[in-house]
């Protein structure tokens, strides 16, 4: 296997035109997993580590601009998680420490996992992923971005190079379920914010993020719209009908916080 290290963006984005086959990691928290149980054999592993560029966050004319190797762990300790605090909740229920602090939003992106914990409270700030190449720059709605399980939007000879959103300010949370309350993929997952209306994104029961809306008024009926958005399916870590019901007591927790 041979590994590309690049330590500007120009070089990476030339190296990934160069070999689009080449495998983009940060962290490697997933990659690594599909090596050990050998379920992918990449001839090339492209490191950004190494690209300054791709690390921490930015402030532009109101938005934030979340660069594609911002840890959980800095998501989860620094002065994010009083902006976004949904996305600092979900950070904090990421695996063990070492994983939150290698693990990446571009990483959970890239990956396009149903379970990804990220990819909810990220769909209800309405954030975008910034795709970038040797032939410029673009824009895709989060919601846009994941096509279905494990599939995603960019191009073969881009990167994802960071996420883009204006924080809402809107009271918002994150919630999970799982078989333990650490290290465990969701069985289901939730987020919710609350401004002039109602937002909300789901993990584990759909192939896609789905970003279900009502107006603030129609609280009572919203976790029953929140869960016929879902397609949820039977699998080991739980059925369709509990996925459901499941997403409707989350909805109903969630709206007795951020409607406090």
């Amino acid at each position: 296997m041979d590994v590309l290290t690049p330590t500007t963006l120009v070089e990476a984005l030339r190296l990934k035109a160069e070999h689009p086959d080449a495998w983009a990691i940060q962290g490697g928290t997933d990659l690594m997993v599909a090596l050990n149980f050998d379920r992918a054999r990449p001839e090339r592993v492209l490191n950004l580590n190494e690209v300054r560029e791709l690390r921490g966050f930015t402030r532009q004319n109101g938005s934030l601009r979340l660069a594609s190797g911002l840890t959980y762990a800095e998501i989860e300790h620094g002065e994010l998680r009083d902006e976004l605090p949904a996305l600092a909740e979900a950070s904090r229920t990421v695996g063990s420490p070492q994983i939150r602090n290698r693990g990446t939003i571009g990483g959970n992106l890239g990956t396009a996992s149903p379970a990804g914990d990220a990819i909810p409270p990220l769909a209800v700030e309405r954030a975008e992923v910034e795709c970038a190449s040797v032939r410029g720059t673009r824009r895709v709605p989060v919601t846009d971005f994941i096509t279905g399980v494990k599939r995603n939007a960019l191009e073969q000879d881009e990167l994802i190079t960071a996420v883009w959103l204006s924080p809402s300010r809107a009271p918002q949370t994150f919630m999970k379920i799982g078989p333990r309350n650490a290290m465990v993929i969701a069985v289901v997952s939730l987020a919710v914010a609350a401004d002039d209306e109602l937002r909300a994104c789901f993990g584990s029961a759909a192939p896609r993020p789905v970003l279900v809306t009502a107006p603030r008024d129609e609280a009572s009926s919203f976790p029953e719209r929140v869960a016929e958005a879902a397609a949820p399916i039977d699998d080991v870590r739980g059925s369709e009908r509990y996925r459901r019901h499941a997403l409707r007591v989350l909805t109903e927790r969630a709206l007795k916080r951020v409607l406090a």
